[in-house]
């Protein structure tokens, strides 16, 4: 299959333009949808399944080690095949993945969710790497952060619906016992199979241009390698999404240890509160890096997330967990700032740049279990001194890192 012929964006109408961005912007709601049900899940399965918090992270594990995995060898797919052919694949995997949930459910072991989410996982590694990249060059270069950060604003809509929708089903209405078992989790992931089914149709009928990087001032693939502020973007997205992802998973648990008869159902739906902080944070970030440098934003709100994730750590009654979402609103510009730095200036080599950006996203691995092990040695506020260091390396990445060349 040939790779289709390739465009700049200045060659393209600006309808086509439009067109292609607001499809792009619809996966982004895809799988921040996904990414919103996940944390739920965790608490969901310790309750049914009896797992423990730090054994209940594999989930974590599964979802992002899919992202360290696949990302490199869906990077070297869109360059043979084009963004269209990527997104296709993306979706007909992911659709594979969340239909799998049913026997898992029939099954009612949690190894069988672990695998299952392995898969859907690894359709959304490709959904990702197509989506962001392509985001990236559907306009002027000067401009790639401001379109990231409203694409993924849309990704925040999706976090937001995700634990709305489990906390809902998934618990009942006192307490933290489950409601109806694993049936809950079989129709979600049920309708969200289908789904994918019905969009990946309507994808496949629509032109997309494949437009490449602006900037051809270096060439070859391997100079990804040799440029620091791309090689330091990749190492603060992973330690970052590393933060991002502990985070979530142990908000629940954290927010009923910091709030006194809190419930399980509560703390879902407050964790939809924290989700709707971070959606918001995007916009603001989107409409800021029209006045302020992105190294400048993604600096000052690394500082804030250091000091708010040192109140969480210490435990403080409620304070704690106004803090934790305060949090989710500084993290919001995080990850397409660091991605849009990193790549910038990489020319022909930007698309494998950014499957490597796109693998950085396995980060996701790296802090939820000790996380959960330091939560139940010394109580999961505990467990936030770990992303606070986190913050350290994303601010001295804005400070320093970016800047090289």
């Amino acid at each position: 299959m040939k790779r289709p012929q390739i465009v700049l964006a200045q060659d393209v109408p600006p309808r086509i333009l439009r067109t292609a961005l607001a499809l792009a912007i619809s996966l982004f709601f895809i799988w921040g949808l996904a990414y919103g049900l996940l944390d739920v899940l965790n608490k969901h399965f310790q309750d049914t399944l009896k797992v423990g918090t730090a054994e209940s992270t594999w989930l974590q594990v599964a979802y992002f080690g899919a992202y360290l995995v696949v990302s490199l060898p869906a990077g070297m797919l869109l360059q043979r095949l084009g963004y269209k052919a990527g997104i296709l694949i993306g979706l007909a995997v992911t659709a594979v993945g969340a239909l799998l949930f049913i026997p898992a459910a029939g099954i009612g072991q949690f190894a069988p969710f672990v695998g299952s989410m392995f898969v859907l996982a690894s359709g959304l590694a490709c959904l990702e790497t197509a989506a962001d990249s392509y985001v990236n060059v559907l306009g002027p270069a000067e401009g790639a952060s401001r379109r990231l950060n409203l694409a993924q604003s849309f990704n925040g809509l999706g976090t937001f619906i995700g634990p709305l929708i489990g906390g809902t089903l998934f618990f009942a209405e006192e307490g933290s016992t489950p409601s109806g078992g694993h049936d809950s989790v079989r129709m979600i992931y049920a309708g969200i199979g289908i789904a994918l089914v019905v969009f990946a149709l309507f994808v496949s009928r629509v032109k997309l241009p494949e437009i490449a990087e602006q900037t051809h001032a270096l060439s070859g693939g391997q100079v990804t390698l040799k440029r620091p502020h791309f090689i330091y973007g990749v190492l603060t997205q992973a330690i970052y999404i590393g933060a991002q992802v502990g985070i979530g998973a142990l908000f629940i648990n954290v927010a009923i240890a910091t709030w006194d008869g809190l419930s399980a159902r509560s703390a879902a739906y407050l964790l939809s509160l924290a989700l709707v902080t971070f959606m918001l944070g995007r916009f603001a970030s989107t409409a800021l890096l029209a006045r302020i440098a992105p190294r400048t934003l993604l600096l000052v709100f690394g500082l804030i997330n250091v000091v708010l994730t040192l109140i969480v750590a210490a435990g403080i009654d409620r304070v704690s967990l106004i803090a934790m979402i305060g949090v989710f609103f500084f993290m919001s510009t995080m990850f397409p700032t660091i991605f849009a730095l990193g790549v910038r200036d990489l020319g022909p080599a930007a698309t494998r740049g950014a499957s490597f950006m796109v693998m950085a996203i396995g980060g996701g691995v790296l802090l939820p279990y000790p996380m959960g092990l330091i939560g139940e040695l010394y109580g999961t506020p505990a467990a936030f001194l770990l992303p606070a260091a986190a913050f350290v390396v994303v601010s001295l990445y804005a400070w320093r890192g970016a800047a090289l060349r």
